[in-house]
């Protein structure tokens, strides 16, 4: 019997003499709840489940509370052509499209590039204290979303990371998706070498060495707790403190007010032409499959 405790859940780590932060995060029922509004194939189930993996590592990091982080993954003539995750606030979101038959023709185990083709993934950070926003696209490269974002704080961030996402799907217990983000941090100190411009610093050769000793079945097992997966790597460090956990779950924010604004922003006559013959407008939610329906009548006093 497995624990739930373990599920959901983003955990931070710092390593204060090796100049290294991380996160740990796993995914169970939010993943559930995130794929089941729309019927995934099971490789589009993977690739939007570490979609959120990534999502979820990156966006916990943010010390903005109300800030948010989005991936978006996109191609001209890829079969995928777009795929999409944020993370805001503890919760996440997620939607893929896709051409269904050429999907069949790649198999069960399609590569990054077989995907996408030639594809880009941009990353967003957006500040909601200060209204600042932050942007890097780089191309989609590597075997998986994971070496694409690696490749993102390599060129964009001059940071070295780790990035490891494993997804897992045993029959009668849904999907299960947990990745460890692992980077070197500059020491700060005025007149020093910025660690994060060099990738052969011993330090940082040393915590990668720890992270690559994890497996994939560690990062999947919710009989293990975050915390001991931690210990297990870096036990052996002089100090390593553990933040309390963040709990994750499925957001969308989609809002009949909000969609109903929008709405309002367009000439009457458009709006006359996006209206059934009922003279409802329905705008449907791409996240979360919900159709939110719009009379045309409550514009009529505006």
């Amino acid at each position: 019997m497995t624990s739930s405790a373990t599920l959901d859940q983003a955990l931070g780590f710092t390593i204060p003499s090796r100049h290294a932060r991380g996160r740990i995060v796993r995914l169970g029922p939010v993943l559930d709840d995130v794929l089941a509004a729309h019927a995934y194939p099971p490789q589009i189930e993977r690739l939007l489940a570490s979609a959120l993996v990534l999502a979820a590592l990156l966006g916990s990091t943010l010390k903005d509370a109300g800030g948010q982080l989005t991936l978006q993954a996109q191609t001209e003539n890829g079969v995928v052509s777009l795929l999409v995750a944020d993370y805001k606030g503890g919760e996440v979101r997620g939607y893929a499209k896709f051409d269904a038959d050429r999907l069949a023709e790649l198999g069960p185990d399609p590569t990054l590039f077989g995907l996408f083709g030639k594809g880009y993934l941009a990353i967003t950070f957006d500040q909601a204290v200060t209204g600042e926003r932050y942007q890097g696209i780089v191309p989609l490269d590597g075997e998986s979303l994971a070496d694409a974002a690696e490749h993102y704080f390599f060129q964009s961030e001059q940071i070295p990371s780790i990035i490891q996402i494993a997804t897992r799907h045993d029959a009668g217990e849904g999907c299960l998706a947990a990745g460890l983000l692992l980077q070197h941090l500059p020491e700060g100190e005025v007149g020093r070498e910025r660690l994060h411009v060099r990738h052969d610093h011993p330090e940082w050769e040393h915590v990668q060495a720890l992270a690559h000793t994890l497996k994939d079945a560690e990062l999947t097992d919710n009989a293990l707790p975050l915390s001991d997966i931690v210990w297990r790597l870096f036990h052996e460090e002089e100090e390593v403190r553990v933040t309390d956990p963040t709990a994750l779950s499925k957001g969308c924010r989609c809002d009949l007010d909000h969609i109903r604004s929008v709405i309002g922003r367009f000439p009457a006559a458009e709006r006359a032409d996006m209206a059934d013959d009922q003279g409802i407008i329905g705008v449907d939610c791409a996240f979360c499959s919900r159709l939110f329906p719009v009379a045309l009548a409550s514009f009529a006093e505006e």
